[in-house]
């Protein structure tokens, strides 16, 4: 397995071909962003209702799904975190052995009324990540990687299928989703260091190839809810 790598500090013209190299078998988020179609079933927000809603999606390392839905207008926090495992409060260090069933998740609160559920599933399946990758996304591998939906209620549960089954029967991607649907447990937010990185670390290689091409598509596809500053968990009061 290959962890997210740490280089403060160097662009990708400091690491020269070298350092190119070693990150060979990364691939641009960019080339395996799709245009996916609106999920034909989503939710409706109560007209009266002011309430804020919770969606949690994993799809590989959470740094990059983070920072995508950071810049979605009607998004008021994204934390990154850990779903779906056993391990009570695990550490990154923990879920990173693949042996907790933790998923590195990104738990976000949107306003329905600004944005539906449906729609945040849209930008998860076109821009975010490959939802047809298997316990993995570009250089990272296991189940800690792996793409699921976990719902906060049936609802949201009854449109992540549906989704996933429209997706598959028109043979969207070419093959089928690797998508799952795992009941919601408890999601425990990632150590602060993890928090804001794409925006806090633009030039580290990693985010350079993997994370900011993700970003740019989501402005590109999603232009009408694609906001320019992104809502941090640091300036979070």
């Amino acid at each position: 397995m290959m962890n997210k790598p740490s280089i403060p500090g160097r662009s990708l013209l400091q690491l020269g071909l070298a350092g190119l190299l070693a990150y060979g078998s990364m691939t641009l988020a960019s080339e395996s962003a799709v245009a996916v179609p609106a999920p034909a079933a989503d939710l409706t927000p109560a007209l009266s209702s002011t309430a804020m809603q919770t969606a949690v999606l994993a799809g590989g390392c959470f740094w990059g799904v983070q920072g995508v839905f950071q810049h979605v207008a009607g998004v008021k926090t994204a934390v990154s975190g850990y779903a779906g495992g056993t391990l009570d409060k695990p550490s990154y260090e923990q879920v990173s052995s693949g042996r907790t069933g933790h998923a590195e998740s990104v738990r976000i609160v949107f306003d329905p009324k600004v944005i539906s559920y449906g729609r945040l599933l849209q930008i998860y399946f076109s821009v975010a990540h490959d939802p047809t990758e298997l316990n993995r996304q570009g250089p990272d591998t296991g189940t800690q990687y792996r793409s699921t939906v976990f719902p906060a209620d049936a609802e949201q549960a009854r449109v992540a299928r549906a989704y996933i089954e429209q997706l598959n029967r028109a043979n969207t991607f070419g093959k089928r989703l690797a998508t799952t649907v795992e009941p919601l447990k408890t999601f425990y937010p990632a150590e602060a260091y993890h928090q804001d990185y794409l925006t806090l670390n633009p030039r580290e290689p990693y985010i350079m190839i993997n994370d900011l091409p993700k970003v740019a598509n989501l402005k590109k596809m999603f232009p009408a809810v694609y906001q320019e500053k992104p809502v941090l968990v640091g300036s979070a009061k």
